[in-house]
Order: structure tokens, then C-alpha cells, then sequence
């Protein structure tokens, strides 16, 4: 059988409940009122049992109702058994079950979430008990092992929810940690796709520079010069870029076109279908343009992923402020 903490809480509940009455049951002498003592053991059974059992496998904070039935309970208990009894018979064992009975009702309410019911059903209980039995006599016959079990049933309640929440935080905290962790990993083996790929393009450059100790001709520069750019663009904006895209950008610039790419996670949230239309519209748009220099821009804007703006200069004369390209492409598509 598979016992939980949950499970071995309830059953010694029950138990400690069906003990208090049967010593309520266990007559010395002869109530002079039985059916008042009968009813009040009857009533307390099926209070306790309510306040124990009830949604208890759902939800550990015990239904209002049965709090309040419960308090209503501990009211009416006590005086049944004070008038089931002659004054002679108040103080005999199987009299003052009830108040080991009701300060485990009170410890009940206390555990399941119902603070202020089960401190006020001590009270209650301290109430009656002096009225009948007077203070010192009920604090001897085991008011103050009621009021302590209650007192320590509270201070339980309060370690254990917050040994919980410290639980439930140190496992945020984890997984926060293996996202990062995660996260750092993924970071680095992009790059290292970055390292190989600056060596595969950039490599046969520099050796040929080496090589020829910087003599080179027009159409090795040019090649360095594209070199040079295609890295910038993989550092700058590799989410905006494949083979089209690059390919365009490369046509572009040997065309003697400037060409800026800056992404700030214009493409973050968007599906890799709709990734992919995004660079395909962005290659269309490069092979068409024309522009002196063409800045291609990926924002963070809940509308427009890319932003595509062409210049009529290159950068160095006021003939920049003349827009001669002005394309946008939406994150999601238009037909949607």
C-alpha cells in the first residue's frame, strides 16, 4: 500500500476522532440526558469527519461551509453534554471527551487552511469549558493540551507552506539555470558555425593576400571586398539570410551597391514557413532594386518584419535623403 503524508495525516485524524468518542460513549455513570449526550457525540462524529474528509483529495483548504459548520458544531457540543450530565458527574473521564475532541477539530481547521475557525473554536472551547467546569479544573483536565496541539498544528502549517514555496522557487531557479545553460549551448555551437564559416569565406582570401603579400588585382579585391561584407552580414543578420538572400546581396554589391543589414529580432516569434517567404520576398526585392545603397532592417515590430529601404547615394553625399526604395514585408502573411 502506498502511504503519503496526506494519507497518514487523515487516518490518525479519523482515529484520534473515533478515540474522543468512544470515550464520550464509555459511561461510568449513567447520564441523566442521554439522548443530549448521544447527540452530541453524533454530531461531533460527523462534524470531524466532514472537516477531514471533505474535497480533502482535491484541494488541502477545507469548503467555507464545512468551516463554519464545524465552529457551529463546537458551540453546540459542549452544552450537550453539560446538560446531559448532573453537576456531580461534569468532571468524570468520559464527561470532558470533548475537549480533547474539539481541540482536535480546531487542529483539523488549522491544517486544512481554515486559520482564524480553528483558533476560534479554542476559543470557543476555553469559553464553555471554564463556564461549566471552571478555568483551572478544564486547563487540568486537558484544555492545555488542546490549546498547544493547536498552537503547534499552526506553527507546522506555516514551515511546511513555506518549505513548499521555497521547493517550488529552487525549482524555478533550476530550470531558469538549464534554460541558460541550454541557451549558452545553443549560443556556442552558433558560433562556432560562424568561426567555419568566416574561415571558409575568408580563408582562401587571406592566403591569396599573404600570398602575394597585398599585390592584388582588381578582381581579388573585389572578391575581399564581398568576403568582407558577407561576414558583416552573418554577424549583423544571419536570421534574415539564405542562399537567395546572400546570393542577391552579393549581386547587389558587385553591381556597386552599398548594402546594410541590421537584424534586432524582427523574425523572433515567426514560423519557419513564413521564415521562409519572408527571405524569398527579401531576395525578390534585392534582385530588383537599383539603389545607390540599400539598408535592410529586421525590427521589433508586432506588424513589419523587414524593412527594406534604398538610398540614391552611396553615403557620402546629400543625394542619401532621396528614398528611391521604400518595401516592407508584414510578419504575417496578407493572405491569412
Amino acid at each position: 500500500m502506498n502511504w503519503t503524508v496526506r494519507s497518514v495525516a487523515t487516518s490518525l485524524a479519523v482515529g484520534f476522532a473515533m478515540y474522543f468518542a468512544a470515550r464520550g460513549v464509555w459511561w461510568i455513570e449513567h447520564p441523566t440526558a442521554p439522548l443530549l449526550m448521544v447527540a452530541a457525540i453524533a454530531l461531533y462524529l460527523i462534524v470531524v469527519n466532514i472537516a477531514i474528509l471533505w474535497d480533502s483529495a482535491s484541494d488541502v483548504r477545507m469548503p467555507l461551509w464545512s468551516a463554519l459548520l464545524a465552529l457551529g458544531a463546537s458551540m453546540a457540543i459542549p452544552v450537550f453534554v453539560t446538560l446531559s450530565l448532573d453537576a456531580t458527574s461534569l468532571t468524570a473521564p468520559f464527561a470532558t471527551w470533548y475537549i480533547g475532541g474539539l481541540g482536535l477539530l480546531g487542529i483539523v481547521c488549522v491544517v486544512r487552511r481554515r486559520f482564524l475557525i480553528g483558533w476560534l473554536i479554542l476559543l470557543v472551547l476555553v469559553i464553555t469549558s471554564a463556564s461549566s467546569l471552571g478555568l483551572f479544573v478544564a486547563l487540568d483536565l486537558g484544555l492545555v493540551g488542546s490549546i498547544m496541539w493547536v498552537a503547534v498544528a499552526h506553527l507546522l502549517v506555516m514551515f511546511w507552506d513555506r518549505a513548499v514555496r521555497d521547493t517550488e522557487r529552487l525549482a524555478d531557479i533550476q530550470q531558469a539555470v538549464s534554460a541558460w545553460h541550454a541557451t549558452q549551448q545553443v549560443r556556442q555551437r552558433e558560433r562556432r558555425v560562424r568561426t567555419q564559416f568566416a574561415l571558409a569565406v575568408a580563408g582562401p582570401v587571406l592566403s591569396r593576400t599573404v600570398a602575394s603579400r597585398g599585390a592584388l588585382t582588381e578582381d581579388e579585391r573585389q572578391e575581399a571586398r564581398l568576403a568582407e561584407g558577407r561576414l558583416r552580414d552573418e554577424l549583423r543578420g544571419a536570421d534574415l539570410l539564405n542562399d537567395a538572400v546572400r546570393d542577391a546581396i552579393a549581386d547587389a554589391r558587385r553591381r556597386g551597391i552599398v548594402v546594410t543589414v541590421f537584424d534586432e529580432g524582427g523574425l523572433e516569434d515567426v514560423g519557419e514557413d513564413r521564415r521562409t517567404a519572408i527571405r524569398d520576398e527579401l531576395a525578390e526585392v534585392l534582385t530588383r532594386a537599383s539603389a545607390g545603397r540599400l539598408i535592410i532592417r529586421a525590427a521589433r515590430d508586432p506588424l513589419i518584419a523587414v524593412t527594406v529601404v534604398g538610398r540614391a547615394g552611396s553615403g557620402r553625399s546629400k543625394d542619401d535623403d532621396d528614398v528611391e526604395l521604400w518595401h516592407e514585408i508584414p510578419r504575417r502573411d496578407p493572405r491569412d
